[in-house]
C-alpha cells in the first residue's frame, strides 16, 4: 500500500514522523507533500530527515515556502522542490491520504 501525507501546518511534526515510520516498518511506501505553513517544519533538521528513511519520498510547495519564508537551500537533495502538480501527484498515486 502506498500512504500519502499531506502535510499543510506546522502543529504535528510529531505525528508525521511517528505514522511514517510506522507504515514504512510494515512494508508500505510513503509519499509526504508539504505546503502552506508546513513548509515551515524543514526548519526542523529531524522532519526533512525523513528523506533519508527507506520507502518515504518528500515534496513540497516551493510557491508555499517563499511566501512563509522558509529558506530550503540546506535541504537534502532527496526532497523535491516541486509544485501542486506534485501534491496532485500524490494524491492521484497513494492509496489512502491523510491530511495533518
Amino acid at each position: 500500500m502506498k500512504l500519502g501525507i499531506l502535510v499543510n501546518t506546522d502543529r504535528h511534526p510529531v505525528a508525521v514522523a511517528g505514522i511514517a515510520r510506522a507504515a514504512v516498518a510494515r512494508g508500505h511506501e510513503v509519499i509526504i507533500f508539504t505546503m502552506d505553513e508546513g513548509t515551515k517544519l524543514f526548519g526542523d533538521p529531524a522532519y526533512a530527515g525523513l528523506c533519508e528513511v527507506e520507502g518515504i519520498r518528500m515534496s513540497f510547495c516551493s510557491h508555499n515556502a517563499q511566501k512563509f519564508g522558509v529558506g530550503t537551500e540546506g535541504l537534502p537533495g532527496d526532497i523535491v522542490c516541486g509544485s501542486q502538480y506534485d501534491n496532485a501527484s500524490m494524491n492521484h498515486e497513494a492509496d489512502k491520504v491523510i491530511v495533518l
